[in-house]
């Protein structure tokens, strides 16, 4: 007699470029600077990439910053705005705006984004952690692409001092994702800043490596982005740490991230938490 029970196979842990088309999860963050102002227009091929692994039958989670300033130019801002409460503003309007430029562009290939919005406090409480979890593991059960951003409307030490590149990290760990993808507007990490004479890139990162000698300088537009190189190193290592591999590339990349292919700076993985 025949057993139907069906037993399946674990996952391949993703432990080089090549191994994330194969990926069972992944979790991929594009910063401001990349999705917003001059520079909307990249949300398409972004969308695109995801797309494509999502047909692979990846589960693909997208956090993504950008809301504020996006909500810049519907209340005729300039520049990233001193005061909390306008920054909130701000995210206020530019969360909506944004939401539905990718829903827009997901619309192309029949895919129904969820907006999952997240404070600093959400995962440290174990309830609040225990729900986001639940409910995002249901999104992409569900065949769902969640896009996930810092609650901003009502963050408070947040706006000021946080990064989605940490958010990003967070969010790999609790959905215990295969892989994250840092994207910004550099593609790689460097030795020192990129414009700075004798900088050169770091292909590969092995876990526990404290980079010495690496003077990290600042990724993403002056005013748009909160985001930089160092933090980009921090959340990988956060995310490697929990046994998760890191890509730090550009934005521009995503689809050669995403098939593959040998670029950007590659964070290994420390043992599955």
């Amino acid at each position: 007699m025949t057993d139907s029970t069906t037993t399946r196979a674990e996952p391949t842990p993703v432990r080089t470029r090549a191994d994330v088309p194969t990926a069972r999860r992944i979790v991929v963050k594009v910063g401001s600077s990349s999705i917003s102002g001059e520079n909307a227009g990249q949300i398409e091929p972004l969308v695109d990439a995801l797309a494509a692994a999502h047909g692979r039958g990846t589960e693909v989670v997208l956090v993504s910053s950008g809301a504020i300033a996006t909500g810049f130019p519907y209340l005729a801002l300039d520049a990233r705005p001193d005061d909390l409460a306008t920054q909130q503003a701000a995210a206020a309007v530019g969360q909506n705006v944004l939401v539905y430029r990718y829903q827009r562009s997901l619309r192309r290939y029949e895919i129904v984004a969820g907006q999952v919005l997240l404070t600093a406090g959400d995962l440290q409480n174990p309830t609040h952690r225990v729900n986001a979890q639940r409910a995002m593991d249901r999104l992409l059960a569900l065949r769902i692409l969640p896009i996930v951003n810092e609650n901003d409307t009502v963050a408070t030490h947040e706006i000021r001092f946080g990064d989605n590149d940490r958010l990003a990290a967070l969010v790999a760990r609790l959905l215990r994702a295969d892989v994250l993808v840092l994207l910004s507007d550099v593609d790689a990490l460097y030795t020192k800043p990129p414009e700075q004479p004798g900088a050169e890139r770091i292909g590969e990162v092995p876990f526990g490596d404290d980079l010495a000698g690496v003077t990290f300088g600042s990724v993403g537009a002056a005013g748009v982005g909160t985001g930089g190189a160092g933090t980009k190193v921090a959340a990988a290592r956060l995310a490697a740490e929990a046994g998760t591999s890191v890509l730090v590339t550009a934005t521009a990349l995503v689809d050669r991230a995403l098939t593959g292919a040998a670029i950007g700076t590659w964070f290994a993985a420390g043992p599955q938490a």
